[in-house]
């Protein structure tokens, strides 16, 4: 299965013997797979199968699935209900000694409520179920453009996230490669501190204070987050590339991405290691933003 956004819309229409019927398919970002269905009364039978359907189509994503329909003017058929024209008829009688008045025409009598019914005809078993198989082929038409939606906006956020991921590569490389990182720049930076506080006079241990300067520099070193980093780079690229529902797993490579970033930031001890750790972090919540739209 190819990588799909989880956001998209689709729409279908269709008629079968003078009864319309429109799909409408929203779906919206979501942990889990969630679907509401909403079906007209007589169409129950049709909710096993949509969600069937639904959930080997995709994995995640809130969907809202609504089906209406409306028979056309050809198709209604109009039923006079006998037991409420003979109430009318009687009460005239009864009433026509009482009342001067003229007797009530044809199209009076059938304007009064509950007289005339306009109703969808009686179906057969054979026509209901070959209706439902109609309605029901509508919907995987509108299923179909729905994933074809998600699949191209899917297209075009690993592309984004890719570019993501090869920058945040890049960054970790200029973190890599930063001259204050070298062991000389080091050492002459905690040779410049030490001096300093012994040019104090506060009677302090000269080799007391080499050895903390050593811890400080072991503590400082930045090679397991930049390796840490970098793998995690190789593991966001391999799952962009690769054909399968993702999210989950690049939105924890992200949350991975900003706790090693975090980390750089906070042991840095130079301002263009510590620039390049904030790049990074801009950098990282917005592959996270993107990353929470994919399935």
């Amino acid at each position: 299965m190819a990588i799909q956004s989880m956001t998209g819309f689709a729409r279908h229409e269709g008629e079968v013997d003078g009864f319309r019927f429109v799909w409408e398919l929203r779906s919206v970002n979501g942990k889990n797979l969630d679907v509401r269905l909403r079906l007209p009364q007589g169409f129950e039978v049709l909710e096993q199968p949509v969600r069937k359907a639904v959930a080997a189509a995709m994995t995640r994503g809130n969907l809202q699935v609504s089906l209406s329909t409306s028979a056309s003017a050809t198709a209604v058929e109009a039923v006079v209900n006998e037991a409420a024209l003979d109430a009318v008829i009687d009460l005239v009688n009864r009433l026509e000694d009482r009342i001067d008045a003229r007797k009530p025409a044809l199209d009076g009598i059938l304007n009064i409520k509950g007289v005339l019914e306009l109703r969808d005809p009686e179906l057969t078993e054979e026509a209901r179920q070959a209706r439902n198989e109609a309605v029901l082929s509508g919907f995987m038409k509108a299923l179909g453009d729905l994933k074809a939606m998600r699949l191209s906006e899917g297209k075009a956020l690993t592309r984004v996230l890719g570019e993501q991921v090869d920058r945040i590569g890049e960054l970790t490389r200029a973190v890599e490669a930063d001259p204050s990182r070298s062991a000389e720049a080091i050492r002459a930076r905690l040779a410049e501190q030490v001096a300093s506080l012994m040019d104090t006079g506060a009677g302090l241990d000269r080799d007391r204070l080499h050895m903390e300067a050593a811890l400080l520099a072991t503590k400082a070193d930045l090679r397991e987050e930049i390796d840490r980093l970098k793998a995690h780079v190789e593991a966001a690229q391999a799952l962009i590339g690769g054909e399968a529902a993702v999210g989950r797993r690049l939105d924890f490579l992200a949350q991975e991405f900003n706790r090693e970033t975090n980390t750089i930031c906070s042991k840095s001890n130079a301002a263009p290691v510590t620039a390049i750790g904030l790049d990074l972090k801009v950098l990282i919540d917005q592959f996270r933003e993107q990353v929470q739209n994919l399935e």
